[in-house]
């Protein structure tokens, strides 16, 4: 509202202006134009009538955790290896390239950890499916369908994944489930 010589003016929504006789004050003028936002709102959805899911995830603490387990177990072991973490949709969260781990071992690891957050399971099922006999498997859009790749299970549900190369396949998965057996 604008107030000129006396008079208060309110736009009228779209455009124009409509002039208010009274000169005391802007509340006195009728309001018009667009309603007040309080009523839109209050006319809207409100969120707890949408049921909305919701899902576990890895928090920075747990991929420490996995992080530092999975360490302790290769070394444990004498092994150097690669340790990749990856949330839910196979995003790397966290990588630790140990002392002697070879180069490729940085991809492969985080490849597993993306591969088994895409087909929500361990990896070694898709390479025993190919080494099974169904080859056609190979086209699949995954780079990393060997063992080392394992999910985390929260409550039915994979919240991340750990990805672990640079040994043998049994060996990449037995640092990987220390690893996720860290965080309960």
């Amino acid at each position: 509202m604008g107030k000129s010589k006396g008079r208060s003016y309110a736009r009228d929504g779209v455009g124009s202006v409509q002039g208010c006789i009274h000169s005391a004050s802007p509340q006195t003028c009728p309001r018009s134009g667009p309603e007040p936002v309080a009523t839109y709102y209050d006319r809207a959805i409100k969120p707890k009538e949408i049921p909305m899911k919701t899902k576990p995830a890895l928090t920075l603490t747990d991929v420490n955790a996995i992080l530092d387990a999975a360490q302790q177990e290769a070394e444990a072991n004498g092994w150097a290896v690669t340790i990749a973490v990856a949330d839910d949709g196979g995003h790397l969260l966290g990588l630790r390239r140990l002392d002697n781990a070879p180069l490729f071992s940085v991809e492969a690891a985080t490849e597993k950890a993306r591969t088994s957050a895409y087909g929500a399971r361990e990896t070694q099922l898709f390479e025993e499916m190919i080494n099974n006999g169904r080859t056609a498997f190979v086209t699949a859009p995954m780079k990393a369908m060997l063992s080392g790749g394992v999910p985390v299970i929260v409550d039915g549900q994979v919240a991340g994944t750990v990805g672990i190369s640079g040994v043998k396949p049994d060996q990449d998965v037995q640092v990987a489930k220390a690893a996720i057996a860290a965080i309960g």
